[in-house]
């Protein structure tokens, strides 16, 4: 199959590539850090794309996707998030090969949930620019789906964690822990420590996008393990590994950011047969393991 992957020199967007190409695909690799021709946010290059490749499937990981920063600047948030989604989906709907959209949504659609683990019965309710961008792109794949005849499958994901993600990035607090243990300096924990994440190994995402490529299924899933993990616990598995020897430094909690979360991934076993395997401890484990020396 020939499947375009945006994002693709992203974190997420990387492995999804690799493991397309390792399964005998043909990718076409798009990223909104790419020079103007392979840009989502350009919808006539982006139509030209689409004509030119004819392509079978979209695996869209391109965004921007820090709470914080859409919050400072969310223009950009709606303009790479909502506006270049809907350029792909029109060019998609213009080329007529498209058969299957996949989409990585996220758990901030919830905001703050009265229930966990959140599921895809959960009222939608985000407290961000970003959360609200992930609400508006997903119903913007689903009519545009409707209209031109290609089936959609929407990822609510929780946090993903693995090799390659960038400890001097804005997001991902095992990465960001273990890089900054590396250079002797105390991780910031943003509120008390409470604050409480769903982790799934980028192993695990590859897998389930794997499965994603020839699943009959369509529709929205959401992917977690049901288990909440705090800060504290992910600072004091981090700092186990790194044999770092003093305490975080505490910040105030972040506007926007969702304080507890946990996702239920029953209806994603249900219908994809898909279930995370890699437990919090062991992926941490096996990612850390020659971080302290740098090498990871």
């Amino acid at each position: 199959m020939k499947i375009i992957v945006t994002g693709s020199a992203g974190f997420i967007g990387s492995h999804i590539a690799a493991k397309y190409r390792a399964l005998g695909h043909d990718v076409i690799d798009i990223d909104l850090r790419a020079k103007k021709a392979r840009n989502i946010c350009d919808e006539e290059a982006m139509r030209r794309l689409f004509l030119r490749e004819k392509p079978d499937i979209v695996s869209h990981h391109a965004g921007v996707i820090e709470v914080v920063k859409s919050i400072e600047n969310p223009r950009a948030t709606f303009e790479a998030n909502v506006l270049g989604t809907i350029n792909l989906l029109q060019a998609a709907g213009k080329a007529g090969t498209v058969k299957r959209f996949i989409f990585p949504s996220s758990y901030t659609v919830y905001g703050e949930p009265a229930k966990l683990p959140v599921d895809e019965t959960t009222a939608i309710a985000p407290i961000s620019p970003y959360g609200l961008s992930k609400v508006m792109a997903e119903e913007a794949i689903r009519f545009y789906g409707k209209l031109y005849g290609f089936a959609h499958m929407i990822f609510r994901y929780p946090n993903i964690y693995g090799p390659g993600q960038d400890g001097n990035g804005a997001v991902g607090a095992i990465a960001i822990f273990a890089e900054r243990m590396r250079q002797g300096k105390a991780p910031v924990i943003f509120g008390d420590g409470s604050k409480t994440r769903d982790y799934v190994h980028i192993d695990d995402i590859v897998r389930l996008n794997a499965l994603a490529l020839r699943a009959k299924a369509s529709g929205t899933f959401c992917i977690g393990t049901a288990r909440e993990v705090s800060d504290e616990r992910v600072f004091a598995e981090v700092k186990k590994h790194m044999e770092f020897p003093e305490t975080p430094t505490y910040m105030a909690h972040r506007y926007g950011e969702v304080r507890n979360i946990s996702v239920s991934g029953k209806e994603a076993e249900a219908a994809l047969g898909f279930k995370p395997r890699i437990s919090f401890e062991t992926g941490v484990r096996n990612y850390l393991r020659g971080t302290r020396k740098g090498t990871a």
